[in-house]
This record gives structure tokens, C-alpha cells and sequence, in this order.
């Protein structure tokens, strides 16, 4: 078995003291936006981030999502970014270039400003399904932007 106790690992940090996190929610589909909200903003309190710490956006839908964090990421006011909302599948197309289009645009501006964004859309077939998510993701994209916005400020800390 290897000897590993030379090596350096940072173990998962949910500590939200003095972060400072933006969130973007689509307003489509609302009902699920603000569940998700709900359940995000109470995570984010249980660990340590103040109110005051975060700032919410809302945008009329899932496409708006990408330009809204972008516009934060670059003010250089926040740690960690969480876009939330749902695209529910329809009889058209749409559907399909509204998800893609979105999860794309979160993942563009998360590689170009090295910002960490939680992304936090559903992508469902149904209302019922969509529902059945809303606790559990919104507490997930809290607890990913707390941990990746604290592995982000280690990393940048090290010295090897």
C-alpha cells in the first residue's frame, strides 16, 4: 500500500462564515424557483453566511441565467455564484435547446472568470418531478458553492 503522509489534501469546507455568495433565479416556472431559493438560502444560513453576504437576482428565464452571473462574477463582489430555475419538457423542441443553451452558459462563464458556480437548474420531464427535487437541490448548490468557493481561496493560498 502506498505511504501518502507527505501529500497535501484539502478536505470539503461547507464553513460559509464571511463568504459572499450572488444568486440568479429564473422566474419561469416560479413555484419551483422559489423552492429552490428556499431550500438554498436556509443552507447557506445553517452554515455560517450571513444575509447581508448574499444578493439575489431574478431573470425572466432560464437563457437570461449565464448573462446575469457573468455580469456578478466580473464585479469581483462574490465567492461563489448558484443559478437556479426549471426547464420542464413541453411538446417542442424547445425544451431541449433552453436546457442545453443554459447548462452551457453556466459552465462558459464559471471557466472564463474561475468563479465557482453551483448550477442548480432542473431539467425535468415533469411538474411532479420537478417538485420532488426542489429541497434536495437547493440545499446541494448551497453546499457545492460553499465548498468550492473555500477549496478555490485554499488553493490559492498554498505554497509548495
Amino acid at each position: 500500500m502506498p505511504y501518502y503522509d507527505d501529500i497535501i489534501e484539502f478536505e470539503p469546507n461547507l464553513d460559509g462564515t464571511d463568504l459572499r455568495i450572488g444568486i440568479v433565479m429564473s422566474r419561469f416556472n416560479i413555484d419551483i424557483g422559489e423552492g429552490l431559493l428556499s431550500a438554498c438560502t436556509e443552507e447557506l444560513k445553517k452554515n455560517g453566511v450571513q444575509g447581508t453576504n448574499m444578493l439575489i437576482v431574478t431573470v425572466p428565464g432560464a437563457l437570461e441565467i449565464p448573462l446575469a452571473l457573468k455580469r456578478m462574477a466580473v464585479s469581483d463582489q462574490f465567492d461563489a455564484l448558484i443559478a437556479l430555475g426549471a426547464v420542464i419538457r413541453g411538446d417542442t423542441y424547445h425544451f431541449e435547446v433552453v436546457a442545453n443553451e443554459s447548462a452551457h452558459g453556466v459552465a462558459l462563464v464559471q471557466n472564463e472568470t474561475e468563479i465557482p458556480i453551483a448550477n442548480g437548474i432542473l431539467t425535468t420531464d415533469t411538474d411532479d418531478q420537478a417538485i420532488a427535487r426542489v429541497s434536495r437541490k437547493g440545499m446541494e448548490v448551497a453546499q457545492v458553492a460553499l465548498e468550492m468557493a473555500n477549496l478555490q481561496m485554499k488553493i490559492d493560498e498554498i505554497d509548495l
